[in-house]
C-alpha cells in the first residue's frame, strides 16, 4: 500500500478526514465535511482531496463509518450515504465501523488524550471497551490477540435503555405514550437522544418546554436542562457497565463521541461512575477494579484508521 494514505472517520453528521504521507506519521491536512452537503461517499471524498490535499492520489484509505459495514459496503445508520467503496478511484480500501477505529486506536492514546473517570489505571493486557454518545450511540471491544490486538465491532447501541429509578421508568412511559414504541439506548444516550430525553422528561414534570437541540441542552443551566443532563451521564454510566460486563472489559472502558468532551467536569461530577459500579449489585467487586476513562483526544478515529491501516501494510503490530 502506497503513500500517501487517506484515513476518515465518517458521521451522521460529519466526515473528518486526513492525510497520512509516511510510515510513522500522523494525520495531517485534517478537514471536517459536513454530511448533508455532499451527495455521498464519493462526493465527499473527492472535495476533500481537491480543496484540502492538494489534489493528491492516495494509494489506500481507511474509511471508519458510523454504521454497519460488510466487506466493500457500507451504510451509515443516521445520514443517507450507503454504497460500495469501490466507487472510490483509489487502489486499496479498508472498511472499519467507527467504533472498530476508535477500538484500535486506545493502545495509542495516553496522557493529554484521557480524562480518567474513576477506577485504577488500566489493566495491561486484558479486553478493553469503548462506547459513546456522538450522532448515534457506539460501541466496540478490543480483544488481546498473541502480540497484538483485535477489534470487536458491534451495534450494541441499540440495545435497551438501562433503566433503573423510578424516573427513569416514567420517562421511557412517557415517550412511549408521546409515539416512541419502543426506547433503545441509542434513542437517549446520544446527540439526536438529548432533546428526546428532554421532552421525556418534560413530559413527566408537567412542564410545557419549547424543543432544544442536544448543543442547546448541554449549555442551559435552567433546571430542566441540568436535570436532563444528569439523567443522561446517570443512564450513560449503568449502559458502560452492562457493556464492560457483555465484553469482561477488565482492561479498562473508554468514552468516545462528540457530546462528553464538551462537559468532561460535569461527567466526573455526576452519577456515572456510580451507576457503573453498581451496574449489577451482585458484581460491584468485578466492575469497581475497571477503570473508566474519557476520550479527549482531538481526531482518535483517524489515529485508529491509521494504526490499522499499518497493520494490514504489516509495518507495525496494533500494540
Amino acid at each position: 500500500m502506497s503513500y500517501p494514505w487517506l484515513v476518515a472517520d465518517i458521521g451522521g453528521t460529519n466526515a473528518r478526514f486526513g492525510i497520512v504521507t509516511q510510515a510513522g506519521a500522523q494525520p495531517e491536512s485534517v478537514a471536517v465535511l459536513n454530511v448533508a452537503e455532499r451527495q455521498g461517499l464519493a462526493d465527499a471524498v473527492a472535495a476533500y482531496l481537491a480543496d484540502h490535499a492538494g489534489g493528491v492520489r492516495p494509494g489506500a484509505a481507511c474509511l471508519a463509518i458510523a454504521g454497519p459495514v460488510k466487506g466493500d459496503t457500507y451504510r451509515l445508520t443516521n445520514a443517507a450515504w450507503s454504497g460500495s467503496v469501490r466507487e472510490l478511484p483509489i487502489p486499496h480500501v479498508e472498511l472499519l465501523n467507527d467504533f472498530e477505529a476508535l477500538a484500535v486506536s486506545l493502545p495509542h492514546l495516553a496522557g493529554d488524550d484521557l480524562t480518567p473517570l474513576g477506577g485504577p489505571a488500566p489493566t495491561a493486557g486484558m479486553v478493553k471497551a469503548v462506547l459513546g454518545p456522538g450522532t448515534g450511540l457506539g460501541v466496540a471491544g478490543l480483544v488481546p490477540a498473541g502480540s497484538g490486538w483485535v477489534p470487536v465491532p458491534g451495534e450494541g447501541g441499540h440495545v435497551s435503555i438501562p433503566c433503573v429509578t423510578d424516573l427513569e421508568f416514567e420517562i421511557v412511559r412517557a415517550l412511549r405514550a408521546d409515539g416512541l414504541p419502543y426506547v433503545d439506548a441509542e434513542h437517549l444516550l446520544s446527540g439526536s437522544g438529548l432533546p428526546r430525553l428532554y421532552r421525556g422528561l418534560s413530559l413527566v414534570r408537567g412542564i410545557g418546554a419549547g424543543r432544544k437541540t442536544a448543543s442547546e441542552i448541554v449549555a442551559a443551566d435552567d433546571p430542566l436542562s441540568v436535570e436532563t443532563v444528569e439523567v443522561f451521564l446517570a443512564l450513560l454510566g449503568g449502559f458502560a457497565g452492562n457493556v464492560a460486563l457483555t465484553l469482561g472489559a477488565r482492561g479498562g472502558v473508554y468514552l468516545g463521541g462528540g457530546v462528553l468532551p464538551r462537559i468532561v467536569e460535569r461527567v466526573k461530577d455526576s452519577e456515572f461512575r456510580t451507576r457503573f459500579e453498581q451496574t449489577s449489585p451482585a458484581l460491584v467487586d468485578y466492575l469497581s477494579p475497571i477503570a473508566t476513562s474519557l476520550i479527549v483526544a482531538e481526531q482518535p478515529a483517524l489515529t485508529g484508521a491509521t494504526a490499522w491501516l499499518a497493520q494490514r501494510a504489516g509495518s507495525v503490530e496494533l500494540v
